[in-house]
């Protein structure tokens, strides 16, 4: 008998090798080869389908872009509007999803609550897992509250089953719950090898944009957080979704981190409660502590989350520190807190050498745009100084290492935000000053670091 032929595998990139390497030579990564059977196809053979392949085989004539109509993609609500938010307004015909996260933190149940409401307004939807049985999925939909709801299940992982189903259904939406479980015959490797998902998403991918159907493929997460599976995965399908948040805490996010229809790192906020998913209307709620009075050490700023100022506090803690001062920060790089406590000691004359210096953005959220610089150095003088800034204020702007402050973009918006949730003061650079003051709000427009730190000392 014929000894079966072995390839080694990257999980990251999908490359293959004939032997094992500690280094992927498609993508440099270490110890992610892993060894698989080969497929014994005949080179002759298409893995696609023929039928399925010669629709989309037909020869196209060569078209100048300027006379190609330009048509808005027609888009269907599904009826979670912080969904909707974050995949551009609503779901596209063909069009493919990939939403990721860590075990339990609600993708199943808002997929579901969406089906629901998909199929609610008329739409056919279907809900293919993998993982449970349809008793369970009956019985998750009953703790749910969705009664009598018509959403039809299927209990399969063998890719070619499916794609019957789906053809003989004729559904609206599909979702796949997870692509890791779906299997091919074609391929003798196991579900979720590197293989297998790969062919299997193709597989749907190609159904998808042939017959319309939106596919909503559910991806496993890595220990580091990333999609399991090869990286192409990511590039076959339109959309990319990212459930955050703590399993521990009742709040999550979904963050777009790609979208061919739509803008990325958009975010929904949604609420775990008894009866599943909630949109949160007003997230801003969520990352401002409730003090009864200013404590010092606190400061609130306008950040941006795609097109959504979201209002955060940024808390800072400065103790006395050793030989060997902490610079520590949860959702903020910690290297530019360094960089932040240097133009502060260099520029305003604000020593914190000999000093521990912990900084927190409230509510898990993690910031990663400069304009929080100058609501982070407010903070740590505020902590340093013992002095608490006043009631109802704000900051925002990137800093510079020359001590300059610049403007941060969209800065009306965050302003005309601020002044909505009842904030009175702020503090901002220089050209994000309006033109026209808003009501009920006092704008301390400043150029530099120093400049900023006297309004604040001027203020109590």
């Amino acid at each position: 008998m014929a000894k079966e032929k072995t390839i080694f595998t990257c999980h990251e990139c999908g490359g293959t090798s004939p032997r094992w390497l500690g280094k992927c030579p498609g993508c440099g990564a270490w110890n992610t080869l892993t060894e698989s059977v080969a497929a014994n196809m005949a080179p002759s053979k298409n893995r696609y389908g023929g039928s399925l392949h010669a629709g989309l085989a037909a020869a196209q004539p060569v078209t100048p872009l300027v006379a190609i109509e330009a048509t808005d993609m027609a888009r269907t609500p599904s009826g979670i509007e912080e969904l909707d938010r974050v995949l551009g307004g609503g779901i596209v015909e063909g069009g493919v999803v990939l939403i990721g996260g860590d075990p339990g933190i609600g993708k199943s149940t808002l997929l579901l609550q969406a089906l629901d409401a998909l199929q609610r307004v008329g739409l056919p939807t279907l809900y293919v897992t993998g993982e449970e049985s349809g008793a369970q999925v009956a019985l998750r939909a009953r703790r749910l509250g969705v009664d009598h709801s018509q959403v039809q299940v299927l209990a399969e992982i063998q890719l070619e089953k499916i794609l019957a189903t789906i053809e003989a259904v004729q559904p609206a939406v599909a979702v796949i719950d997870s692509i890791q479980t779906v299997y091919s015959d074609q391929l003798s490797s196991a579900p979720g090898s590197v293989a297998q998902v790969r062919e299997c998403a193709a597989h749907l991918t190609r159904m998808a944009k042939s017959s319309g159907v939106t596919v909503v493929l559910v991806g496993h997460v890595t220990k580091e957080g990333a999609l399991a599976g090869p990286r192409v995965l990511e590039h076959m399908v339109d959309t990319v979704l990212y459930f955050e948040g703590d399993t521990h805490s009742s709040f999550r996010l979904v963050r777009a981190i790609k979208n061919r229809f739509g803008a990325v790192n958009e975010i929904g906020v949604f609420a775990m409660t008894e009866k599943g998913l909630k949109g949160v209307a007003n997230p801003s709620a969520i990352f401002l502590s409730q003090h009864s009075e200013p404590v010092p050490g606190s400061c609130v700023l306008v950040t941006l989350e795609g097109s959504r100022p979201l209002l955060v506090e940024i808390q800072a803690l400065v103790d006395g520190g050793g030989v060997s001062p902490r610079r520590l920060s949860v959702g903020l790089e910690r290297d530019r807190l360094a960089m932040l406590l240097a133009v502060l000691h260099r520029h305003a004359g604000v020593a914190c050498a000999d000093q521990d210096v912990f900084v927190n953005a409230v509510g898990g959220v993690r910031i990663s745009e400069p304009a929080a610089d100058l609501a982070v150095m407010l903070a740590i003088t505020s902590s340093l100084r013992g002095k608490p800034l006043p009631k109802g204020f704000l900051a925002f702007g990137e800093v510079g290492l020359a001590g300059e402050v610049r403007p941060a973009p969209r800065g009306q918006e965050r302003l005309r935000e601020a002044a909505k949730l009842g904030f009175s003061v702020a503090v901002v650079p220089k050209a994000n000053a309006p033109k026209k003051p808003i009501e009920g709000l006092t704008i301390h427009a400043v150029e530099r670091v120093d400049e900023a730190m006297e309004v604040v000392r001027s203020m109590g």
